[in-house]
């Protein structure tokens, strides 16, 4: 739900036309002569070594301000055989499908591109003289419209955006079209990821590199007039692509990870030995509707290795707790808009919440905190399925819900904690309204920035208070979703300062909280009444007396949730450092009465479950972003980390572009954290890192 632009800053002197593509051309001097372009497939034998290396959408590029040549590796001596007879299958004389249907205007569009291509085959670096590189360049490359997110749409389902940053891109296409290449250097896709354009056509290629799946914000792709007799599976990265030319190779069929390509608007075919049914989708109905047909028919394939699960700290403990915080992804949220890439009964709820649930039940957490429920949701699966489980909940929706009818009410999302009951008494619980507290704030509420930029925003955090039934320790839960946009770093900031503002008071007043004397009192009937555990077998443990403290910061706290910030924000700042400035660059032009006069602090001693380690690439996968903004913090003077739930497969990732799909759920992954509670007279022990320990899930 927050994106980061994946363009880096590339320096390199190029001339261009104004108003036209700026290109580099990268010739490869006297070494291969021209010849006709119209080449033919070599049948020799070429062994490939695919591989699959994790793609992280965020990493910087290298400069580029130097002549990067190829070097002699990366040609081999291969001589093509074939005759242009040999070639085409479906060539000009042969337009019409199977069916003998009419073609459509698409095919007929598809045709021209493939004569316009044959005819500018015996010219080398033909796309970049056609925009005509000699003329002055007229400035970097801007961000386009759909890197930068909508200011005016408050809606998460805006999620899977770039954060619209402009970085300064002198050049983003690459022509090596009539160049004789037979291998292209897996470089050119690790080290040129903010290309746009490329244009390897009109070579001697008899295969893609997988590497060619690194390429993300590629638009256009021209690999026509080569030796191709296939398409790698890694294409299906490209989700930006539209526009992928393959005229005039030798492939007889397609991988379904074309089917991920949605925005793909031309699937340039025509001269190749294609599979006729495939053909024929392209020509009566074109190429989306054969894009539609292979994602919708893709298959589940296998699935990752189980996340390992680390393990921190070994040492004999009196209490131990566990926590899964987890974004869920709402319905409403999971259009085929948002994420075209995704089949549709894949992103349909039927689908999708019976995996969710299965994760809830394997992890069988003390302390379950999900985000984005909906109360439809909550009422009649969550909740229902959860109780089999032992769970009781706690849920609230966004404030907006107040304002709606039932009908509309049911499905706005929220924040939904859920608790094993035998384990935990609820002694009290309390939702935060950011908005409502902002402007009923003193110092707050007459600020223009409070009602034109925190008041819109309906975002909410449940806190919840409890006690353990067997030992008396005290327990505080937050369980919270911070607003998503990325040009809204200031309310972002505003919001967690609220939240830490009042869990510190209701800390404190919940520090003086009396005795929970009767314990059996609430075998049966607590805050959340409904439960259907009913296991006759456990016997319940001889309860503890409740523990006292003498303040708010002394009693266990957690705060879970998605909090769509980074490290090195604002938001990150003020949980682990305990303060920031008034000044702090993410309130840079905003005034927000005391928060920006005189900083924002808070008075706990709060760390990530993750801290210090890289065990997490990422809690939320899309092709347009890949980062961590979700989080499980605790108090580390009472609290001591256990052990945590790890990465991702990362070798899987290398065929996936984004989440949700067949394996998991949300475009969000859950994190988990088990704790060990400090006694009272426990010395504050420092925390460990990882080791070289793990230990795989079962």
């Amino acid at each position: 739900m927050f994106g980061q632009a994946h363009q880096q800053g590339q320096h390199m002197m190029m001339n261009g036309a104004p108003g036209h593509q700026r290109y580099v051309q990268l010739g490869m001097g006297n070494k291969y002569p021209q010849h006709n372009q119209q080449q033919h497939h070599s049948q020799q034998p070429h062994h490939n070594h695919h591989h699959h290396q994790p793609q992280n959408h965020t990493a910087a590029h290298p400069g580029l301000g130097h002549q990067h040549t190829f070097s002699s590796g990366t040609t081999s001596n291969a001589t093509p055989i074939f005759t242009p007879s040999l070639l085409h299958s479906g060539t000009p004389s042969n337009n019409q499908g199977s069916l003998g249907e009419a073609v459509s205007d698409h095919w007929q569009q598809q045709l021209q591109l493939a004569t316009e291509a044959r005819a500018a085959s015996s010219a080398p670096h033909h796309h970049c003289r056609k925009e005509g590189v000699s003329r002055v360049n007229k400035g970097p490359v801007e961000a386009s419209p759909e890197q930068s997110p909508s200011v005016g749409n408050d809606e998460e389902g805006n999620r899977a955006t770039t954060n619209g940053e402009i970085r300064r891109q002198d050049w983003d296409a690459m022509d090596l079209s009539g160049q004789g290449l037979r291998a292209l250097s897996p470089s050119l896709f690790s080290d040129y990821m903010f290309l746009g354009k490329l244009f390897i056509d009109n070579n001697r290629l008899t295969r893609l590199d997988p590497s060619l799946g690194s390429l993300r914000s590629l638009t256009h792709l021209d690999a026509s007039n080569n030796q191709l007799v296939d398409v790698p599976e890694e294409i299906g990265m490209l989700v930006n692509l539209k526009s992928l030319l393959l005229f005039d190779n030798n492939i007889h069929s397609l991988p379904n990870e074309i089917g991920y390509l949605y925005k793909l608007e031309m699937l340039g075919v025509e001269g190749n030995p294609l599979d006729q049914d495939m053909k024929d989708e392209i020509i009566r109905k074109g190429s989306r509707a054969l894009v539609t047909h292979l994602r919708e028919s893709t298959a589940a394939g296998p699935p990752p290795n189980e996340r390992d699960w680390h393990i921190l700290d070994e040492t004999p403990t009196s209490e131990t707790l566990s926590v899964l915080s987890y974004n869920v992804l709402c319905d409403k949220y999971a259009t085929s808009s948002q994420y075209g890439y995704t089949p549709s009964e894949v992103l349909s709820w039927n689908y999708r919440k019976n995996i969710i649930l299965g994760e809830v039940k394997d992890h069988d957490a003390d302390i379950v905190c999900l985000q984005e429920v909906d109360q439809e949701r909550y009422n009649e699966f969550f909740r229902r399925e959860l109780s089999y489980q032992d769970y009781r909940g706690v849920f609230s929706p966004k404030t907006r819900a107040k304002t709606m009818a039932d009908k509309e009410a049911k499905f706005v999302d929220g924040c939904a904690t859920f608790y094993k009951s035998s384990k935990h008494i609820l002694l009290d619980k309390h939702v935060i309204d950011f908005a409502n507290t902002a402007i009923n704030r003193p110092d707050m509420k007459g600020e223009h920035d409070t009602f034109n930029r925190v008041m819109p925003r309906d975002h909410i955090a449940v806190v919840t208070f409890f006690e353990n039934r067997a030992t008396g320790s005290r327990l505080i839960v937050v369980n919270v979703h911070i607003y998503w946009h990325p040009a809204f770093k200031d309310v972002k900031l505003v919001q967690v300062a609220i939240m830490l503002e009042q869990i510190a008071r209701l800390s404190d007043r919940w520090a003086k909280h009396p005795a929970c004397t009767d314990k059996a009192a609430f075998q049966h009937g607590e805050l959340d009444t409904e439960s259907n555990f009913t296991d006759t077998d456990a016997t319940p443990e001889e309860p503890a007396p409740s523990q006292e403290y003498p303040n708010g910061t002394q009693i266990p706290l957690l705060i879970c949730g998605d909090f769509n910030s980074t490290i090195g924000t604002g938001v990150y700042d003020l949980i682990t450092q305990g303060r920031v400035s008034g000044d702090h660059s993410d309130l840079v032009n905003h005034s927000y009465g005391n928060f920006t006069r005189d900083g924002m602090a808070h008075p706990f001693k709060l760390k990530s479950a993750y801290s210090g380690t890289d065990e997490l690439s990422f809690t939320n996968y899309t092709p347009t972003y890949s980062g961590v903004i979700d989080y499980i913090w605790y108090s580390a003077n009472a609290l001591q980390v256990r052990g945590v739930l790890g990465d991702v497969d990362l070798e899987y990732l290398s065929k996936v572009p984004g989440f949700p799909n067949h394996h998991f759920p949300s475009d969000h992954v859950a994190l988990r954290a088990e704790f060990s509670v400090k006694s009272r007279k426990e010395i504050k022990a420092v925390e460990a890192k990882f080791g070289p320990q793990k230990e795989r899930r079962t």
